[in-house]
């Protein structure tokens, strides 16, 4: 007889696993009988190493800190204090992404560099809206990688979503206003619009990214109705200025942070939101069909500082 499968860890148990560096940085600080200057000191230390830079780290221990200064504290009562501050400054921008029935179809860009999981996070979008009754298209307008076009029709094809594509090396503004024009004809509600993975120092693929939107604005003077940045959350300080870089070319409207599974210092998520106020919509926890989660500041909070 065969062995029941094993349930799959729930999206908590998945951060808290992943985000064990920086919950090991923090963890010594969370058995302190008391809340010294010493104590303060090292916490906000340990908190820039987890990539959330001096500004938002000094400003939480401060929040922490009140009224407790040089106070005994309970074996758990630390971890348990830093991790409501962090919710209530990640809770700001804990938003889900909404399909406004009105915009038809729904155009959401997504754009990001190189590494991020880019292409895959559309698959698990799509086969998300799809899940919820949504007509979906996706294009493949990374034509610079043959292989993203590939990945794209494999990922449609799961989503049961219809997919447009041009040849390697073709023309992405012409794809995406021939995908538009195709999705007003077919009556789609979703169509997600896949970019090169463009290097944030690269000029003429910013420009092509300005293209783009500015071409799908001819039919649509209201699209892109979403714009959306997929982040490595591995890389740190430098998704920083990533986000300053697309935000230059075209104004984003939210954020996904992947590889939260990994070697990930998941602080990087709290700078941001300190920095940009930008919503984040979901967290990528695996690389399974449905490990695309919508972000949760509680449960983000609670596993970045391994509170129960």
């Amino acid at each position: 007889m065969k062995n029941a499968p094993e349930e799959k860890p729930g999206l908590l148990a998945r951060l808290k696993s992943g985000l064990g560096k920086s919950t090991a940085g923090l963890s010594g600080f969370f058995t302190r009988k008391k809340l010294d200057a010493a104590t303060i000191a090292e916490l906000e230390e340990a908190l820039i190493k987890s990539d959330m830079g001096t500004g938002p780290a000094h400003a939480l221990v401060q929040a922490v800190s009140r009224n407790r200064y040089d106070a005994n504290i309970a074996p758990g009562e630390l971890s348990a204090i830093l991790a409501r501050e962090i919710a209530a400054l990640l809770g700001k921008i804990e938003k889900p992404l909404v399909i406004d029935a009105a915009k038809k179809p729904f155009v959401i860009l997504v754009a990001g560099v190189n590494g991020t999981g880019k292409t895959t996070t559309i698959g698990k979008l799509a086969r998300r809206f799809s899940r919820d009754g949504h007509k979906v298209m996706l294009a493949a307008g990374d034509t610079f990688r043959a292989a993203a076009i590939e990945q794209l029709a494999v990922w449609a094809k799961r989503a049961g979503a219809a997919f447009v594509s041009t040849k390697a090396g073709g023309d992405a503004a012409g794809l995406a206003f021939e995908a538009l024009e195709k999705a007003r004809g077919d009556g789609t509600e979703v169509l997600i619009i896949d970019t090169a993975g463009r290097l944030q120092n690269k000029a003429g693929l910013m420009a092509e990214l300005e293209k783009i939107a500015r071409v799908i604005k001819k039919l649509d003077p209201s699209a892109p109705h979403a714009v959306l940045l997929v982040l490595d959350a591995t890389t740190g300080q430098n998704a920083i200025s990533q986000v300053e870089a697309f935000t230059a070319s075209v104004p984003l409207t939210g954020l996904i942070m992947t590889k939260l599974d990994g070697t990930a210092k998941g602080g990087i998520l709290v700078a941001l939101a300190a920095k940009f106020a930008l919503p984040v919509h979901f967290v990528g926890v695996g690389e399974g069909e449905d490990d695309l989660m919508p972000f949760d500041a509680v449960h983000f909070a609670t596993a970045l500082t391994g509170s129960a």
